[in-house]
């Protein structure tokens, strides 16, 4: 075998996700394993989510691929240039590595110091197809544009790739290439039902601070509804997953597409019960009307804070009165809502958590996560506060999310918050219903009096 795609997440060493059991396979390596089998370009997939570290080295070794395609995020990182190392080390014959993914856009030293040998910035399929193909011929490599790599020492990088315009083009991902059945079972087994990953679109017009656009860009590419539905069909008669998450930054962006979508799902009966994420106002009484009818049971509404001074400061260019109302009418028409919430923001204080707060509780989401925010490289958020790090771990052994800057007050006064805000939800979720639990809402108010001190103490 010459060329073997793989990734190096592994859920036996992530414990929130062994708590949670929701993992989902790497959809895209998926579509450059089927891109470069509509090319000819014989390939195969390791994917290590249920497999261990040794076992993954055990493949490679058995294969002695000549190329090893690595995607990596600033969540793998570590593990990645760990694989890197010892496939540098200890293979007998040492493959030419390629990284990709967004977290090489704006960390080329990094990666090709820690032994990568070509990187690939932005979409993978052409430029991992041309690639290929110039390492097996041994051509010249600066000819191909959205690359990176050393010689004599110095780093050069190509210009950018021009992105796909037309998505159409695009095959679908290679999902025959890993144990799908895998990913089926324990969703089934954890959650009574399974879930599956789809993608309609590429790249995002919106301009959040804190978001990275390292692979697609700031733009807006999408499927034809058509190919979408005919999609879904396929997955439906082969997998026959219980629902489907939808993955894409924005799903409503465009009614003229959800509009074609809707009518492409109803008569190819292709409606599978599924998830999206979109912006508030992208959505009205019409649009949540047709997305219902397609079979939508869940949409995650961005908001991130309860304070208009911190959404502004995001530059998430929405009225947070327009979020909460959003997810009042979602709940009211049957469609379970969820949404994102971010505390730590620069600037953010006391009376922006409790902005938060009273909005969490108004808008009443059927789901929200929270975090402290961290700046991610490449970003305008990392560039604003760049000269404000108090902590800037070793890279190799880090991530961005161990990055910390001078806030308001101080990190541990952020993670008090956190508890501080999930607490006092959900003593009011709990109050809300018919039959409350009196015991549990004691020891909320007591996690919530708790945060509350240690706040006022770490600030």
């Amino acid at each position: 075998m010459s060329l073997l795609l793989t990734h190096a997440y592994y859920l036996s060493d992530d414990p929130k996700e062994q708590k949670i059991m929701k993992p989902y396979p790497p959809l895209g390596l998926l579509y450059v394993s089927g891109y470069l089998l509509s090319k000819n370009i014989p390939n195969e997939v390791f994917d290590s989510t249920f497999s261990s570290p040794q076992e993954q080295l055990d493949f490679i070794q058995s294969k002695k691929p000549k190329v090893v395609a690595i995607y990596t995020n600033l969540m793998t990182k570590i593990e990645v240039v760990k694989l890197i190392k010892i496939l540098k080390t200890e293979m007998h014959q040492f493959p030419k590595i390629i990284l990709g993914g967004p977290d090489v856009t704006y960390n080329i030293e990094n990666y090709l110091e820690a032994g990568a040998d070509f990187l690939i910035i932005g979409e993978g399929e052409e430029t991992t197809f041309e690639l290929y193909n110039a390492i097996i011929n041994d051509s010249d490599f600066s000819t191909i544009n959205g690359i990176a790599f050393l010689e004599n020492g110095v780093v050069v990088k190509t210009p950018e790739r021009t992105k796909f315009r037309e998505l159409d083009q695009l095959p679908l991902p290679n999902r025959e290439a890993i144990p799908m059945e895998k990913y089926l079972k324990t969703w089934k087994e954890n959650h009574g039902e399974s879930s599956m990953t789809i993608s309609t679109q590429r790249g995002c017009p919106y301009t959040c601070k804190w978001c990275s656009t390292a692979v697609y860009g700031q733009s807006y590419r999408r499927r034809p509804a058509q190919l979408v539905a005919q999609e879904m069909k396929m997955l439906k008669e082969k997998y026959n997953p219980d629902a489907l998450w939808f993955v894409d930054d924005v799903f409503t962006i465009s009614h003229k597409w959800l509009t074609a979508f809707h009518e492409e799902v109803v008569k190819q009966n292709a409606q599978i019960r599924f998830e999206c994420i979109t912006r508030a106002e992208r959505l009205n009484e019409e649009i949540l009307k047709l997305l219902k009818e397609a079979g939508c049971f869940r949409i995650w509404i961005g908001a991130e804070s309860g304070s208009q001074k911190i959404i502004d400061a995001m530059d998430r260019r929405v009225d947070v009165n327009h979020v909460k109302k959003m997810i009042q009418d979602t709940n009211a028409l049957g469609i379970e809502t969820g949404t994102f919430i971010m505390v730590g923001y620069p600037g953010e204080n006391d009376s922006d958590i409790s902005q938060t707060i009273h909005y969490l509780k108004e808008a009443n989401p059927t789901h929200y996560t929270i975090t402290v925010a961290y700046p991610i490289k490449g970003t305008s958020l990392y560039n604003e506060v760049e000269n404000a790090i108090t902590i800037q771990p070793d890279w190799q052994t880090s991530t961005d999310r161990q990055i910390d800057f001078k806030r308001t007050y101080s990190r541990k006064y952020y993670d008090f918050a956190v508890s501080k805000v999930v607490s006092e939800v959900e003593f009011h979720k709990e109050r809300l219903k018919h039959n409350s639990d009196k015991v549990r809402m004691l020891k909320l108010k007591v996690k919530s009096f708790l945060a509350s001190s240690l706040m006022l103490i770490s600030k």
